[in-house]
């Protein structure tokens, strides 16, 4: 009998044992399935199970049901941050680099995998410690650095990458990845070590940030309505048996009514469907564009286009094939403020690897042209996403995660200079827009001053998910400052009057004194120009144009002046022409009379005489007539551009004021070059200051 139930306990353990064993190849099954589909959530679960089936009750808490799990929202919209070029096949997965090891360190790895694709990083930073002790998978310190830094544990980080590019045992690929990396660590650590007066706040859970994920702030027809992407309860889905709308992302958007934003509002169907739609912009004509992707393929997101007809929108088309490639993903467009740019991001052919930032051309008819890649600094290695293009200061604004950073995605912006239509080198945000996760969809109102952008910084279920962020700019402080001086010594004037006009006119003029060193300084309004002119008694005085119009950071413009004294004598007009015999101005003599004008408008303290002469040649009181006749004429043009007509004098002397007296030119060689030119000398026109007003500002503002 003994002998009997000690047969049936083995038998039973035995059948346990394979039942168990059983059960470990089929949670094996399952998370090689959910990995190779990119359901990474899935994945840690089961091979979680498969190295210890209480792992995942002690350490692991499932945010949704394992089948919709996969909805991870961040995956959707960026490459897995995985080796470069090779380190990837067609489906982004992992490429394993191992020596030698077991299916326990197989698993182990994909664990540790699973976990940092599913942006779980604190399992992440557990599991690949452990790998790297056992040394089996030789690029597993890479992936335990990028873990660590997310979790903002840069100096662990650097050491890391460190010892895994001395080691030199790694992808030849990864091994310059980590290099930069290190910089990347050592950026942030300088970065977060100044504060920053950027104010960033987390929207609030009733209107942004209800639901599992929210993302995508795009401004919507002014800057007090937004459209945003957010997976919550209410959505658009065609079985609710079968779908929950939690898991599936729609667009919505929402109107800030004072300082409230208001219930947001979902944009139904036809825009909304039963897959995932998000990352939206409207173009000025009120056509939006959009991103639609689908679960059951998650190489491929596609541009939609949605027309508007009295508020109503026409069912939505996809591009085609010059912004949508069948394999690829074409996703978050943006449109310049004038409707004649789509920027994109997309892992199609013909980038610089990853995700690059592309650009297409719209014409008036809202035809939209081949994408081209960005050029310039822009598109790296990695992967870059999100544009957002801010017109008025010429930035294109994006993310990068292949750029020196603080972790993770970081936002980005480069400058362009439209007179060669060349993108500056890329600068960092820094803290507190960019973290030690990842950071996107940044967009800034026209002046700056605010603006919003998604993160995953914060803690949620599953470790991973986008919400939205507002951020309050430092205040923009700009001001003008300079020196006035004397043209010809140098020296600086004291008591020099400075006057500062809004070129446009809505503003009052305002006026400064320049101290005993020649020094002015004031603040200036922002996204205005102005006109500036120093003024000096006894001397011309001097303009300059400036402009805080386009600045988006504090800036201090330095402004000189130089002035020249004003002479006793004339001062000739070089260049003057009249038709022969005639007092009509040629047109070659305008231009240059309108430079005199110029002088006048920026010197309105100064009267003149205009003067005209005659040579020698021809009837004394011919000669005098047909200068008076010239000055007058040269008066009058001037009039007509605006000077007063009680500031200028005409008057013509004739061949009474000669350069040249005719006694020499009698010396000369008749007709002779020397002859002719000093002729020529003698018939000019000049001006000469006769009178000044004395300049102070209550002059000024009569």
């Amino acid at each position: 009998m003994i002998k009997v139930r000690s047969f049936l306990l083995l038998l039973f353990v035995f059948i346990c044992a394979a039942s168990f064993s059983q059960s470990k190849k089929v949670w094996i099954e399952i998370a090689d399935n959910a990995y190779a589909k990119k359901d990474y959530a899935t994945a840690s679960v089961y091979y979680a199970k498969v190295l210890d089936d209480t792992t995942v009750l002690k350490n692991y808490v499932l945010p949704y049901e394992a089948q919709i799990v996969n909805l991870k929202m961040k995956s959707l919209f960026k490459v897995p941050e995985l080796a470069m070029s090779k380190r990837k096949d067609s489906t982004n997965t992992v490429k394993e680099n191992v020596t030698a090891g077991s299916k326990y360190d197989f698993i182990m790895y994909r664990l540790a995998q699973s976990y940092r694709l599913n942006y779980d990083y604190k399992h992440a930073v557990e599991q690949f410690k452990k790998c790297v002790e056992r040394k089996i998978y030789p690029d597993a310190p890479y992936y335990y650095g990028l873990s660590l830094m997310a979790l903002k544990r840069y100096q662990e980080a650097l050491k890391v990458f460190d010892d895994y590019t001395n080691a030199k045992s790694g992808s030849d690929s990864l091994l310059k990845v980590a290099v930069k990396k290190q910089s990347s660590c050592y950026f942030a650590m300088d970065t977060l070590a100044g504060k920053k007066l950027v104010k960033v706040k987390l929207m609030d859970t009733l209107v942004f940030n209800r639901g599992t994920t929210s993302f995508a702030p795009m401004y919507y027809l002014g800057n007090n309505k937004l459209i945003f992407t957010s997976a919550r309860k209410g959505g658009v889905v065609t079985d609710p048996e079968k779908q929950d709308s939690r898991y599936y992302c729609d667009l919505y958007y929402t109107t800030l009514d004072d300082t409230i934003w208001q219930r947001p509002i979902n944009f139904g169907r036809p825009v909304n469907t039963s897959l995932h739609e998000g990352a939206a912009v409207f173009t000025p004509e009120e056509v939006m564009l959009f991103t639609r992707w689908s679960d059951n393929n998650r190489n491929e997101s596609f541009i939609y286009m949605a027309r508007t007809l009295d508020g109503r929108f026409y069912e939505a088309m996809k591009l085609g094939t010059n912004i949508n490639i069948p394999g690829y993903k074409s996703q978050q467009p943006f449109v310049s403020a004038n409707g004649k740019i789509l920027y994109f991001s997309s892992n199609r052919p013909g980038g610089k690897g990853g995700f690059d930032l592309w650009m297409a051309p719209i014409n008036e008819n809202g035809f939209i042209g081949s994408a081209q890649n960005i050029a310039g600094p822009v598109n790296t290695a990695g992967d870059e996403i999100t544009p957002f293009y801010h017109d008025l200061s010429n930035t294109l604004y994006y993310s990068s995660n292949g750029l020196a950073g603080i972790g993770g995605f970081d936002v980005f912006k480069s400058s362009l200079n439209v007179d060669d239509s060349a993108y500056q080198a890329p600068i960092n945000m820094n803290t507190p827009v960019n973290s030690s996760k990842d950071d996107a969809y940044f967009i800034m109102e026209r002046l700056g001053t605010k603006g919003f952008f998604a993160s995953d910084r914060v803690d949620c279920p599953g470790g991973h998910c986008y919400k939205i962020f507002e951020f309050l700019n430092e205040p923009i402080i700009f001001s003008v400052e300079g020196v006035v001086f004397d043209n010809e010594t140098n020296e600086p004037i004291p008591n020099a009057l400075v006057t500062i006009r809004d070129v446009h006119d809505g503003e009052e003029p305002f006026f400064l004194v320049t101290n005993e060193k020649g020094e002015y300084s004031t603040p200036l309004k922002p996204n205005l120009e102005f006109f500036m002119k120093a003024q000096k008694n006894k001397y011309f005085g001097s303009a300059a144009s400036i402009a805080t119009k386009g600045l988006t950071t504090s800036s201090v413009i330095v402004q000189d002046f130089f002035l020249g004294k004003i002479p006793a004598g004339d001062i000739e007009i070089e260049g003057i022409e009249y038709d022969f015999n005639k007092f009509t101005l040629r047109p070659k003599s305008m231009e240059i009379l309108d430079k005199i004008v110029e002088v006048l408008k920026i010197n309105d303290n100064l009267s003149i005489e205009l003067s005209a002469h005659t040579d020698a040649r021809g009837n004394d009181a011919y000669n005098m007539k047909l200068s008076q006749g010239r000055a007058q004429s040269c008066v009058d043009y001037m009039i007509s551009k605006g000077i007063a007509a009680n500031r200028i004098i005409a008057h013509g002397y004739g061949e009474t004021k000669p350069i040249i007296p005719e006694a020499e030119i009698n010396k000369m060689v008749p007709k002779s070059e020397e002859f002719e030119a000093a002729h020529q000398k003698n018939r000019r026109t000049a001006f000469k200051v006769v009178g000044e007003s004395k300049i102070n500002i209550i002059n000024k503002t009569k």
